[in-house]
């Protein structure tokens, strides 16, 4: 029969794949922001990913195992999309907008993790593993702000501005050409 221990562990696991694979991304993720300030984000916060590694193999220790990984199939989604919004966005001012949506997809995932890992590890009777997870815990939050702060004071309003000026690239557009075939501009509007 499972036990809490054993979902605790099963979980634990999981966050570490997590963590490992934030590592490789961040940077790609940091190369691909137009935005220095979230640049900066992304580059900080892969220091305290490597931290969160290290902290994690430091739980598993407070339970008497060696730290081990379970492949995180939330995590290889959320980047894969991530990957893709990348992609699909490169040169758009939407860019930066795109990947901090991916980011807290990831942040919101790892908050509601780590929370239950927590939760899990004050039932468990294990109070220095609890407070370590309550750090990451809180550093994840932070992280999630800071990407909240950076997207309303910019990414968002830069990615709409782009959209009202194809909106407004598109009906100049459709003047000039209705003009350019011999149709009244107000003819073309009406």
């Amino acid at each position: 029969m499972k036990t809490l221990q054993d979902l605790f562990l099963g979980e634990l696991a999981d966050i570490y794949d997590a963590e490992q694979r934030l590592v490789k991304a961040l940077p790609k993720m940091a190369k691909a922001a137009t935005c220095t300030d979230l640049q900066e984000a992304f580059l900080a916060h892969l220091e305290e990913t490597k931290v969160h590694v290290t902290k994690v193999e430091q739980i598993f220790e407070c339970f008497d195992h060696k730290a081990r990984g379970k492949t995180c199939k939330a995590t290889v989604g959320l980047l894969e999309e991530g990957d893709e919004i990348a992609e699909e966005y490169a040169g758009s001012p939407a860019i930066n907008a795109a990947l901090i949506a991916a980011a807290q997809k990831v942040e919101h995932y790892e908050i509601a993790s780590y929370g239950c890992l927590h939760e899990w590890a004050g039932l468990l009777g294990n109070p220095e593993a609890a407070d370590l997870l309550q750090e990451i815990l809180d550093e994840e939050k932070a992280a999630n702000a800071s990407l909240t702060e950076l997207a309303l004071s910019g990414s968002n309003d830069e990615a709409l501005d782009e959209s009202e000026d194809e909106d407004e690239t598109d009906a100049a557009d459709k003047k000039s050409g209705a003009k350019k075939r011999g149709v009244p501009a107000m003819a073309a509007n009406a």
